[in-house]
């Protein structure tokens, strides 16, 4: 069937080996939660339950739970059922491999062995490399996705993912995953909850990454989920690229960059690039990231806490930042 389909079966996805073992790793952290409990205590009736809907192609997604987080954007969470969740990872299991290997290296989001620190990195190797060590003025462009999960387009997102798949069952559900959860309205959005969620965005993104390397020719190109940048020595070629980027974005992938989040600026101006000011013989903390870093040690101040922000802090020039912190929460301990 060749590298470019999906080869798993409806029957692997759904099979109660596979449901099982989506049970394993979904449970993990989450063990007192009273739903889990509930799911757990009748858990091979449950699980039989899930596969004989999907089995019988009667399965249909229950409505989800809807909530706030402030961190510090205000997010809007959307929950599912215990059941949903360990379907999504189900297939999750199976779809992450096959999509991960075509996305392109310099995607950092929601990866194995990729990440924000990964991201921190390639920007500061790009950064360097792009100034011959620091000797050249370097031009970033910085651009942010509008309202990127409220608007993505659930038919062309269905249409990307099921180029790659064969099995009939396999698009019936994912249709009736994604088509579980609308934003502003029918057929556009995805639920920051689900698991799914983070991969079908990558998925996506991934059109547009692909145009980006390789139908414009971008050699020096990072993106974190919504969040992305291009590096070069010119900007006038920086320039002439923004306007294909938006016309495909909102032609293809019906999205639009943030007007107020367009951003192209020189290296030693400084650049804000996730969570960082980034500078070329340095970075300092976002004062965002500051700011509520020092807001949940004083509400939590504890050596835990403390110790996995200052795992974040080894990652740019803050000596001068954890002495104070330090200093003010010694007294709490």
């Amino acid at each position: 069937m060749g590298k470019n389909l999906f080869i798993h079966s409806y029957e692997e996805i759904i099979s109660v080996e596979n449901l099982l073992d989506a049970w394993c790793e979904f449970r993990r952290g989450k063990r007192v939660r009273a739903d889990v409990l509930e799911f757990e205590r009748q858990l091979m009736t449950n699980i039989l339950s899930l596969h004989r809907d999907l089995a019988d192609l009667t399965y249909e997604h229950s409505s989800y739970e809807a909530f706030t987080i402030s961190d510090p954007k205000t997010r809007n969470i959307h929950k599912a059922t215990v059941a949903d969740r360990v379907l999504h990872r189900a297939l999750y299991r199976k779809l992450y491999p096959f999509f991960d290997s075509k996305f392109i290296s310099d995607s950092f989001s929601c990866r194995v062995n990729k990440g924000v620190h990964k991201g921190l990195n390639r920007f500061n190797d790009y950064g360097r490399k792009e100034s011959l060590n620091h000797h050249k003025t370097v031009w970033i462009l910085k651009c942010d996705v509008r309202k990127f999960f409220a608007t993505i387009d659930q038919r062309v997102l269905l249409q990307i993912v099921e180029r790659s798949i064969a099995d009939q069952r396999v698009k019936w559900l994912l249709e009736k995953i994604v088509g579980s959860f609308y934003s502003e309205r029918d057929g556009v959005g995805l639920p920051l909850g689900n698991l799914t969620s983070q991969l079908f965005a990558n998925v996506y993104m991934n059109d547009f990454d692909q145009f980006v390397k390789h139908s414009l020719g971008v050699k020096r190109y990072i993106r974190y989920a919504d969040d992305f940048v291009l590096l070069s020595r010119d900007k006038a070629y920086l320039e002439k690229l923004l306007p294909k980027m938006k016309e495909y974005l909102k032609e293809r992938l019906q999205l639009e960059l943030h007007p107020q989040k367009i951003e192209l600026k020189t290296f030693a101006s400084g650049v804000d690039f996730l969570g960082w000011v980034h500078f070329p013989d340095h970075r300092v903390l976002r004062t965002a990231t500051k700011r509520k870093m020092i807001r949940v040690l004083n509400q939590n101040p504890n050596g835990a806490t403390f110790n996995s922000y200052k795992g974040l802090l080894s990652h740019g020039n803050t000596q001068g930042l954890l002495q104070v912190i330090v200093k003010a929460l010694s007294g709490n301990w």
